[in-house]
């Protein structure tokens, strides 16, 4: 890719920058909104960008799903999952005793509810993460914001306190969009598709799922969108593990192209972490063992004269 420009949910300092980032060589690019972002890619604008699809705590990121599903044409070619830390920052010389509020975006702030509950630390909203850490760098005021290790080097705050969110194990999965080109296999892959139905019907969803199962086919994600058409109509957006590229998912397909009123391909693309490769290798080895289980049934099968079994 001879564009480096990858645009980012801004603004500078947000996990959004952070994560675009981790990509290496790059040139980010901010814009306002989730929309902003996928129209500057759908334009040629830019050439890709890094999207927030899901966060460990907060679930789906509906503008960004439904942008893809609904409203762009553009292809997964990579996730980014970034573990996401929360600081206490203020300015130099500030202690926490001396913090009359805290400011953050909304969710940011929930997710140090118990952290800032125990210190009686009174909380004030802000437009993002950065925007917060913004402010109180260019304020006289003895106040804090909670956000990234990013914003902290930006606006030249220091730590109070590191990693104060109330639930260690959150983190945020980006995926970066580009337009045609989908991303070679690896051995190591995720495909996400959306489903279309026809109609709905008693069986439905198990007849897609059915297609997925019948091939050993692993599910990473199910989730139900509506389709904005009328009340209680749904689309699935399925992710499994396994590429385009592969026989067995493109037979899978394949077959739900031939059955379904429509199949969006929303990309194949590598994938964060090994446990996929391993259960893959799984599969595959259990089904050349049944594939050589049930050929050796078959070559034991004595043919008399004229085609018929013999006895």
């Amino acid at each position: 890719m001879n564009d480096p420009r990858v645009g980012y949910l801004g603004p500078e300092g947000s996990f959004s920058h952070e994560a675009v980032l981790s990509l290496g060589e790059v040139e980010p690019v901010a814009y306002v909104t989730i929309e902003d972002l996928l129209a500057a890619v759908t334009s040629g604008e830019i050439a890709r960008a890094l999207v927030p699809m899901e966060n460990a705590l907060e679930g789906t990121v509906s503008a960004a799903i439904d942008g893809l599903v609904f409203d762009h044409d553009l292809i997964i070619v990579q996730e980014v999952v970034l573990p996401i830390h929360l600081h206490l920052l203020a300015r130099a010389g500030v202690r926490l005793e001396d913090v009359t509020v805290v400011r953050s975006f909304v969710h940011a702030l929930a997710q140090v509810r118990q952290f800032l509950h125990d210190r009686s630390l009174r909380s004030e909203q802000s437009t993002s993460t950065s925007q917060a850490a913004r402010d109180v760098a260019a304020s006289p005021e003895p106040l804090a914001a909670v956000a990234s290790t990013l914003a902290a080097d930006m606006f030249h705050l220091e730590f109070l306190a590191r990693d104060i969110e109330d639930h260690p194990g959150n983190a945020t999965r980006f995926v970066l969009v580009g337009r045609d080109v989908v991303a070679a296999p690896t051995g190591h892959d995720r495909t996400s598709v959306v489903c279309f139905q026809d109609a709905d019907r008693p069986g439905s969803l198990f007849a897609i799922l059915g297609r997925f199962a019948a091939r050993d086919l692993n599910l990473t994600k199910l989730e139900s969108r509506p389709t904005k058409r009328a009340l209680g109509d749904y689309c699935f957006v399925i992710e499994f593990e396994g590429h385009v590229d592969d026989d067995v998912v493109a037979d899978c397909l394949v077959d739900l192209q031939a059955h379904l009123a429509r199949v969006k391909f929303l990309g194949s693309y590598p994938v964060t972490g090994e446990g996929s490769h391993r259960r893959r290798r799984e599969v595959d080895l259990a089904r050349r063992s049944a594939i050589e289980w049930i050929d050796d049934l078959r070559s034991r099968v004595s043919m008399g004269e004229g085609g018929a079994p013999s006895i």
